[in-house]
């Protein structure tokens, strides 16, 4: 028997000459096959055969690269090598399943038709239409194995990789690979092993899509071009990209998405369209983890943990984002915090920081509350079964390849990997460390002889000669694999002798030379050996109290560790402002209940109701605001091609924007999310209630009629931009996309109709819905002439303009409104911010109110949109429009062109409770909205705002203080950094987040 330490020098010098003995190879071998370096007993060792199973002096039978047999007691058979790995741990080796490795990386350049090389360069031919979508990638056509990267990714404990190009929406096929230094051939272990997805669309150089909503409409089209392809398609054309697709959609699919909100946006898609994704997240999932759990989908999480922030200038402390601080206080815990919901998940290396290693951020895990064999099984057997490779990885049993580690001590506590052995072959990670065997040896140097002590310490050696006045002579004393090297001097007065040989377990011998120069023979026998000292083993120091600490929803400043619900109020003697016939009412109660206005009227009882003293202050209805960019997730334009009717803005909610609890602050309660203006026919908006820390499907207004967004004038033609290029370019060219898209519309209906088989179309089939009164229009306007041209178009195809937004000129044409049946949300006094606007003035509500025309103040602007109490005020100032008619500017008349004012917009019996409770006069610049409520939830109340604020300050402090002891124990810092804020308006037409 063979130590641990000895054959791994025999089997690393002899790696590049082995040959499996499996099978016939593909490659003749140039010499004598030696099967003993394919057939190994590896004894004595704690094996974890699996995450739960594990044995005690243990062995292992390797042969051909795969496991024969592993238990104890095993007997050795006769053509194996057998090595000793007393006090060696051995582990299932790890499977990672985000990487590139052995691809080369995409280039730059493009050929002629759009596509970025990279993958396979042929991509001329009858591909899809859109270089984003790219399922016909195959990752096994231009896999090669890495030397380099292989040995970095086996140092962290991988023996297999699933490897992918990392470039687009569809991103093709990824391979099962090893992480063997052998033939790409007998790296390559399955070809296509799942499929990967993104919403990103990575190289691509075509326009669209430019934003995330674009991306998912994308994605969603290619679903439905699919399967018409399938069902009828490919009787006419051959597309190698949809059959792609369709031969993928049995492989795994995994989802790359770029944070917790992503995942749950990706998953609407998957259950539209009967998929299961695996999420390969970014390390906040416990930020929404309920949510998450809900999906019933797996993850892979990186283990990127950030680095604490500098803030010992309190300056630039100032700038670090409360939910930038925590989220370095907790990110340790995600992984703990999902196993503890019950999701299954695997780990991965991908994401890290340079410098970050890998096991150390996985001891980092562990010691936060994961326990080692979750910890084991997320990187062993859940991904193996992710995979559908259980069957060769994810443990060492029988028949399965013989991919384990090696390791000094508990990998998970910081123990040293060793080896790593891939397909039976074993890779040096950190040389352990041997000697000869401590104790007391006879030295005999040709006719003299000594007493040789040799220790050992912490892995170093030692050695002394004692001599006959109780003193010693100091031995200098190396080894190198199986060479030592030793000299010293006999006594004081003599000279050095210098010795050189090798050393096994129980003796040394070799070539010494005397001070005289002369050569001569020595030997040292092993006399008595030391007391072996039992090796400490570093434990796991698990430090579960962050796990204690509560998340807050929204992640952010102002978030709740519990959401708010639903209560009974009673809020008494207040100035109600009904926005019914009954009108204002003084001194009057309103009694909610079940999230709804249960009475109204004086001296109301309730003996479950929170009492909400309204003595001097105003009750209105929640102010809704018609138009607005706030809550938008990564582009409010998909202004790329003339109609985007297909992208819809409630797919990119952002329920997590500062703005929501700030507009709550100043009353509002709903609000129509716009795409923006950037085209003629845009995409479909979102109705939401500002439910504040609430997921954003919670947040939609359930059973709302659809809208979408029209837009006309600069923005869209674009004439501002001299190098676009994108028709229309004139107003002219406007009219004619309308005329060209409802005919388009009008036919595609009428194939439908027809039982004919048809291709799914997204676009059309929004703007189906809008001929058909189904989806209605919120247009994007100022002059009167295009204003009269839009409800033109819609009379000769046989349907109504519902809502024109700005309509600075509405006045010119209100008369011309009202016959047509169109609303105006416009602004109260804004004017001369371009050219178009020349002719906007202040009583362009009051003369289109007076004309019949259902009138609304919008915002447009996350910060107006605090203050649209005021905006409606204003109304009062220009045209003489009485205060309760102003109000309803922003309530009631507003939820009437939503089409909502059955459920809000009034004080009435069975509305929806969205109330605000006002300091004072709600029109007036002195009042402050005391209390906003959604439903009967109370999401704002300015009492708790100031509380919360001091909250706050408190949770900046504490974790400032953590920081900084984390830079004064020699913890790795990062530079303050601060977020920026991004504010959406109409014709912004970046994705922030690409």
């Amino acid at each position: 028997m063979i130590s641990i330490r000895q054959s791994m020098v025999m089997l690393i010098t002899l790696l590049f000459f082995v040959v499996s003995m499996s099978g016939q190879g593909g490659f003749p071998y140039p010499g004598i096959d030696d099967t003993r370096l394919n057939h190994f007993i590896i004894s004595n060792a704690n094996i974890h055969i699996s995450f739960e199973k594990k044995i005690e002096n243990g062995s292992i039978i390797v042969k051909n690269g795969r496991i024969v047999a592993v238990g104890q007691d095993l007997e050795k058979p006769d053509s194996a090598l057998e090595i000793d790995a007393d006090g060696m741990t051995i582990y299932p080796s790890f499977i990672e399943l985000y990487s590139d490795y052995g691809l080369r990386k995409q280039e730059k350049k493009a050929n002629n038709n759009g596509r970025r090389s990279g993958g396979q360069d042929n991509f001329k031919g009858a591909f899809g239409w859109n270089t984003a979508i790219r399922p016909e990638v195959d990752a096994y056509r231009d896999f090669q194995f890495n030397a380099k990267s292989a040995s970095k990714l086996r140092s962290n404990g991988f023996g297999a990789v699933l490897s992918h190009h990392q470039d687009g929406i569809s991103r093709g096929t990824a391979a099962l690979v090893s992480l063997g230094e052998e033939t790409s051939q007998k790296a390559l272990l399955h070809q296509r092993s799942a499929h990967f997805m993104s919403f990103n669309k990575g190289s691509s150089e075509m326009s669209y899509p430019r934003s995330l909503m674009g991306c998912i409409a994308l994605i969603k089209q290619t679903y439905y071009d699919a399967k018409w392809y399938d069902e009828t398609g490919k009787k006419d054309e051959t597309n190698i990209s949809l059959q792609a697709w369709n031969d993928n959609l049995s492989l795994p699919q995994f989802f790359v998405v770029r944070d917790r909100l992503h995942a749950l946006r990706a998953d609407k898609i998957a259950k539209s369209f009967g998929q299961e994704y695996i999420y390969v997240g970014s390390g906040d999932e416990y930020m929404r983890i309920e949510e998450l759990k809900a999906t019933q989908a797996k993850f892979v999480l990186p283990l990127n943990f950030p680095k604490a922030m500098d803030v010992e200038d309190p300056f630039e402390a100032e700038i670090v984002d409360y939910s930038d601080m925590l989220h370095w206080e907790l990110a340790s815990t995600n992984p703990a915090r999902l196993n503890r919901a019950g999701i299954e998940f695997a780990l991965t290396s991908s994401q890290l920081e340079k410098g970050d290693k890998f096991l150390a951020q996985l001891k980092t895990a562990v010691a936060s509350g994961l326990s080692p064999s979750d910890a084991l099984r997320a990187l062993t057997e859940v991904p193996a079964r992710m995979l559908g490779a259980y069957d060769d990885l994810g443990s060492l049993e029988e028949g399965k390849w013989a991919n384990f580690l090696m390791v000094d001590g508990d990998i998970f506590a910081g123990g040293k990997l060793r080896s790593n052995w891939v397909q039976g072959k074993a890779y040096e990670v950190s040389m352990l460390a041997e000697n000869p065997s401590a104790g007391t040896y006879k030295l005999r140097i040709a006719e003299e002889e000594y007493t040789l002590k040799v220790e050992q310490a912490r892995g170093e050696l030692s050695a002394k000669i004692p001599t006959s006045d109780s003193t010693s002579a100091k031995v200098k004393l190396s080894t190198q694999l199986n060479g030592v090297s030793m000299s010293f001097k006999p006594s004081e007065d003599a000279e050095i002798i210098r010795l050189s040989g090798y050393w096994t377990a129980e003796k040394m011998s070799g070539k010494a030379q005397l001070a005289s120069g002369e050569w001569t023979v020595w030997e040292a026998e092993l006399t008595e050996k030391a007391e072996a000292k039992k090796k400490k083993r570093k434990s796991i120091e698990q430090d579960a109290s962050k796990m204690d600490i509560p998340v807050v929803y929204p992640f952010m400043a102002f978030g709740n560790t519990n959401l708010p619900v639903a209560k009974s109020y009673l809020i008494k003697n207040a100035t109600v402002w009904t926005n019914e016939e009954s009108g204002i009412l003084e001194q009057t109660d309103v009694l909610v209940e079940n999230g709804k206005i249960a009475k109204i009227g004086k001296d109301l009882k309730s003996k479950s109701a929170v009492i909400i003293d309204g003595t001097g202050k105003h009750l209105t209805p929640g102010i809704i605001d018609e138009h607005t960019h706030i809550a938008v997730t990564r582009g409010v334009n998909e202004g790329t091609q003339a109609s985007s009717a297909e992208v819809s803005i409630q797919d990119v909610v952002n329920s997590e924007d500062i703005n929501i609890y700030r507009q709550l602050s100043g009353g509002v309660t709903t609000a129509q999310v716009l795409h923006g203006s950037a085209n003629p026919i845009g995409g479909q908006s979102a109705l939401i209630k500002l439910k504040w820390g609430y997921q954003p499907e919670e947040m939609l207004y359930a059973g709302a009629d659809p809208f979408i967004k029209f837009a006309l004038g600069e923005n869209v033609k674009q004439s501002w931009n001299r190098s676009a290029s994108r028709y229309p370019r004139t107003r002219m060219g406007v009219e004619q996309v309308y005329e060209n898209y409802f005919t388009k519309a009008r036919e595609y209906g009428e194939l439908k109709a027809s039982g004919q088989p048809y291709r799914v179309d997204m676009e059309l089939e929004a703007i189906l819905q809008i001929i058909n009164s189904e989806r209605f229009i919120t247009c994007h306007s100022y002059q009167q002439g295009e204003i009269n041209m839009l409800m033109k178009v819609a009379e000769r195809h046989g349907f109504r303009v519902n809502t024109f937004t700005h309509i600075l000129e509405g006045y010119k044409v209100a008369d011309k409104m009202a016959e047509h049946g169109a609303g105006g949300s416009s602004f109260s006094d804004w004017w001369a911010y371009k050219y178009e606007v020349i002719d906007a003035i202040p009583y362009n509500g009051k003369v289109m109110h007076d004309q019949g025309v259902v009138v609304a103040f919008n915002s447009d602007d996350a910060e107006m949109a605090r203050r649209l109490n005021q905006e409606a005020g204003k109304a009062v100032m220009y045209g003489g429009l009485s205060q309760e008619e102003a109000l309803k500017f922003v309530t009631l008349n507003p939820a009437k062109l939503l089409h909502i004012d059955d459920k809000v917009g009034s004080v009435k019996v069975g509305k929806d409770a969205d109330l605000v409770l006002w300091s004072a006069n709600p029109l007036s610049v002195y009042a402050k909205a005391e209390i906003t409520m959604i439903e009967g939830v109370k999401f704002f109340d300015r009492a708790e705002d100031l509380e919360k604020r001091e909250e706050l300050a408190e949770e900046r402090a504490r974790l400032i203080q953590l920081m900084l002891d984390e830079k004064s124990n020699g913890g790795k810092m990062r530079k303050a950094m601060g977020r920026k804020m991004h504010h959406y308006h109409c014709d912004h037409e970046e994705d922030e987040g690409k």
